[in-house]
């Protein structure tokens, strides 16, 4: 089994991210689950204070945000590596407005991605 990817924590401190067993528990999967999400590019993973963890904001009830993993491969097509993607998904956008995350979690996934997609010219 190959390792997890995780990036260095370069959200801010005010940026609540869960502890893989809770991502788990929060989605109603086995962490096994969560770490093939995070191989697959469906959820991005940090290391803060040691402990591999995912932000929060990339959880709604029982499931991923919908549109996250689309933006992820969008950028990492573009050649942004994990932490400049989750530097992007956390900096906030007057035109949008707030947070890219923000976005996807108000259902305005579209535009992220469109603005993602641009991203790579």
């Amino acid at each position: 089994m190959s390792a997890i990817p995780a990036a260095p924590d370069v959200l801010a401190p005010e940026v609540e991210v869960l502890p893989l067993p809770d991502v788990a528990e929060r989605l109603g999967q086995p962490v096994t689950r969560v770490h093939q999400l995070i191989r697959d590019g469906h959820l991005l993973a940090l290391r803060r204070g040691g402990v591999l963890g995912v932000p929060t904001a990339f959880l709604a009830d029982r499931a991923v945000v919908k549109g996250l993993g689309g933006t992820i491969t969008l950028l990492r097509d573009a050649g942004y590596q994990d932490d400049e993607i989750l530097r992007w998904l956390f900096t906030p956008d007057d035109s949008l407005p707030g947070t890219p995350v923000d976005a996807l979690r108000g259902n305005r996934g579209r535009e992220v991605k469109r603005r993602a997609q641009a991203m790579g010219f």
